[in-house]
């Protein structure tokens, strides 16, 4: 299946977004696609303002309305980087699809993967989990926020459950083929 990309520009750079709930596996793909493809590696909850990361620390779920100016200082940055021609693999819970629209118009030809699990699996990563300002206590929530991006066209879900060097293969190989897509739809134009 391809991913189409969402700029209109071949020659924009990459911007490869792996979304889903916390403790799904985000950062750790995200770093080894980005070290494996030489792109620069992101992780959205560096873009967290102090009080919201104290929020999140304290049990307390973020509203939309404290994500907005996160999303849009994460799209700062990206638009930076995209003048610059730098390609990008992000980290970025993507938990509403109006959080997602946005990282769509920065200048990328964007590809999200939705690491997808159930709670039971991801309940047991965040408890082995240490060193992160996000409790366990607050998967509840990501998981009601969470609009599954099945419909959208630049999305493709993984299955978490999967080995980790399974998952990165699987990952590669969506990335791969729609490479391979993207260009042949491009020379054909």
């Amino acid at each position: 299946m391809n991913i189409p990309a969402n700029s209109d520009d071949d020659s924009a750079p990459s911007l490869v977004i792996v979304m889903g709930v916390s403790g799904a596996g985000k950062s750790t793909v995200s770093q080894a696609l980005a070290e494996r493809y030489g792109y620069v590696y992101l992780d959205a909850d560096d873009f967290h303002s102090a009080e919201a990361r104290a929020r999140m620390a304290a049990g307390k779920p973020l509203t939309d309305a404290m994500r907005v100016p996160w999303v849009e200082t994460i799209c700062q940055h990206l638009r930076k980087l995209a003048a610059d021609g730098t390609d990008v693999v992000l980290a970025f819970s993507g938990l509403r699809k109006a959080h997602r629209e946005p990282l769509r118009q920065c200048g990328y030809q964007t590809r999200f993967l939705f690491l997808d699990g159930d709670r039971e699996t991801i309940t047991a990563r965040l408890q082995a989990r240490t060193g992160h300002f996000m409790p366990s206590s607050l998967l509840d929530s990501q998981f009601a926020s969470l609009e599954r991006p099945c419909a959208e066209p630049d999305v493709r879900a993984l299955d978490i459950t999967a080995p980790l060097e399974q998952l990165l293969d699987q990952a590669v190989r969506i990335l791969q083929s729609d490479d391979v897509d993207h260009r042949a739809q491009s020379s054909s134009h």
